[in-house]
């Protein structure tokens, strides 16, 4: 489609569309049309191609308060392409396929300058159920509004995201892998590269393998660590971890009453692992981490997402002189326009397997199906299509679930 043509109806105008929205928490998403608006200054309209579900939608969507906002549409791992732009947006143009992001870079503020944070200073990252102006920009067919989610909004064929949010990409990209760039891939070997900067040579624990956990194994592997133990309760992420660089895999369950942090001192001599990644979201398996990271310069990163209000207690002696370091991060500490692309040619060039990751792909009416899978443990990443001509030239073929 040619990118004047791609909008030539559209520019400027409601549009009627498809979206999965969830009414109210925990209960089943409704496939329902609403109204997008037309963007308004620095914002882009996208025309969704394909959205994957990560593990972060149903936690929030799980969420009563806080941060329990309904009628919402969820989706936050997304790729689709510019339908129209409103007033001050130069970066992109109608017609680019682009990620969006629920961080923003302003490419301006102290830390967008700085190599130390991803955390936009301008444009703070914040659970809003709106965009920059403090409204939104979806509506039911009676007139109510329907809330964003993440700045990004994915579950519907068509959104409305800031140009902070969002990151131009090469259309050679597989729409059904670009998606994963948008969170969960990224965060994991981000993390591996940026936060933890693991070093060739070194041990690695990761307690979840889970998308976010075996992409850190990855990152530690393009890093070149030489042990990367992992450790999940579901055996069957003992082969797929094998493909990403797991050398060592612990299920919990088969350890003779001992921790995984016990094993794991054992394996190194009482040591410990260079860098651990908490990549569940569970507390416990946050201390589990630290306990079993290395004494003297050991670091632990937690990327699991946890309740608001939930706690994560250290013994105060231990964190005070053993010499190792605790630290949250968002995204890996990745920034968005200028590491999504980097990650995107690293899957071209074939360093970077996306294709591992997606288990199932689901057309939009089917969405209720691929949070049953996920919630289940059955698939790593389910890809929803909104698009299903580009889902037929992306070669998907439809199968029962």
């Amino acid at each position: 489609m040619a990118q004047n043509q791609e909008s030539s109806n559209t520019a400027g105008k409601p549009i009627h569309c498809k979206a999965a929205v969830a009414r109210k928490a925990g209960e089943a998403l409704v496939i329902e049309e609403i109204i997008v608006a037309p963007p308004k200054a620095h914002e882009l309209r996208v025309r969704v191609l394909c959205s994957a579900l990560c593990f972060s939608d149903i936690h929030f969507w799980r969420l009563k308060e806080p941060h329990g906002y309904y009628p919402r549409i969820f989706g936050h791992e997304t790729v689709g392409v510019v339908e129209s732009v409103g007033e001050g947006v130069e970066d992109v143009k109608v017609g680019d396929t682009v990620i969006p992001s629920f961080l923003a870079y302003c490419g301006e503020c102290p830390d967008c300058t700085s190599l130390k944070s991803n955390q936009c200073s301008k444009l703070r990252f914040e659970l809003s159920p709106y965009i920059r102006d403090g409204t939104s920009r979806f509506s039911d067919t009676k007139g109510q509004t329907i809330y964003h989610f993440g700045y990004t909004s994915g579950f519907s064929e068509y959104t409305v995201v800031d140009i902070t949010h969002v990151t131009k990409v090469d259309p050679a990209l597989r729409a059904s892998r670009a998606c994963l760039l948008g969170c969960g891939v990224s965060t994991g070997v981000g993390a591996a590269w940026k936060t933890a900067d693991v070093e060739a040579g070194s041990t690695v624990a990761i307690f979840g393998l889970g998308v976010i956990g075996l992409s850190v194994a990855k990152g530690a592997r393009l890093r070149g660590a030489k042990r990367i133990i992992g450790v999940d309760l579901n055996p069957e992420k003992a082969e797929i971890g094998k493909k990403v660089g797991v050398t060592h895999y612990l299920n919990p369950t088969d350890l003779g009453g001992k921790s995984a942090s016990e094993v794991i001192l054992e394996m190194t001599d009482g040591l410990g692992a260079d860098y651990c990644f908490e990549c569940v979201g569970l507390p416990s398996l946050g201390q589990e981490a630290f306990t079993c990271c290395r004494k003297g310069w050991g670091k632990t990163v937690i990327l699991g997402v946890d309740k608001p209000d939930s706690q994560l207690i250290l013994n105060s002696l231990v964190n005070s002189h053993s010499g190792k370091s605790i630290t949250g991060v968002q995204y890996g500490g990745l920034k968005p326009n200028i590491d999504i692309p980097i990650l995107a040619k690293r899957y071209l060039d074939k360093e970077l397997q996306l294709d591992l990751f997606v288990t199932h792909e689901v057309k939009l009416e089917d969405i209720n199906k691929a949070f049953k899978l996920l919630i289940e443990g059955k698939c790593l990443r389910t890809v929803i299509w909104m698009d299903k001509e580009r889902a037929s030239a992306d070669g998907v073929v439809f199968d029962e679930i």
